[in-house]
């Protein structure tokens, strides 16, 4: 029982923080109360890159854990968003397989703790505002990789 509730309140809190993203927080909890997808719109704290699924997948496994920020993933749409700081745009720019949306681009989130209409985390917001660093996700999405600079010797 005390696993399930550590559980659920990583889950509030990372739900807490997207739902604050949102111009409309209250509108956001009552879509996922009716089990819909919550349009939140970027340009407040983060920007979505966008880009396939498969290439999310590698580029996960090319980024430690503690350097990753919320990634949204539709499997059915072949889809993953990668949330990343206001300013990633230009840093992000020639990276050929994103596409980072202009602020009030909306993003269709489910609450982080269960999918809704085949999306999912597949890195859940914590409640912490980490984001992607955009030299990492580039770094990851480039034909070496990302490594941390302790690793590159």
């Amino acid at each position: 029982m005390a696993h399930q509730m550590r559980f659920a309140a990583v889950y509030e809190a990372g739900d807490a923080w997207l739902a604050d993203c949102s111009a409309h927080p209250t509108l956001v909890r009552a879509a996922w109360n009716t089990e819909s997808l919550a349009p939140i719109k970027s340009g407040t704290r983060w920007l979505v890159a966008e880009t396939g699924l498969l290439p999310t997948m590698k580029a996960l496994n090319r980024i430690r854990e503690e350097h990753r920020g919320p990634v949204l993933a539709d499997p059915e749409a072949d889809k993953a968003w990668w949330l990343v700081p206001l300013e990633a745009a230009e840093e992000l720019a020639d990276v050929r397989q994103l596409v980072v949306h202009a602020a009030g681009w909306p993003l269709h989130c489910p609450p982080t703790g269960w999918h809704l209409e085949s999306r999912m985390w597949l890195c859940r917001p914590d409640g912490s505002g980490r984001l992607t660093d955009p030299a990492v996700l580039a770094a990851a999405f480039g034909p070496g990789g990302y490594r941390h600079a302790s690793e590159a010797s």
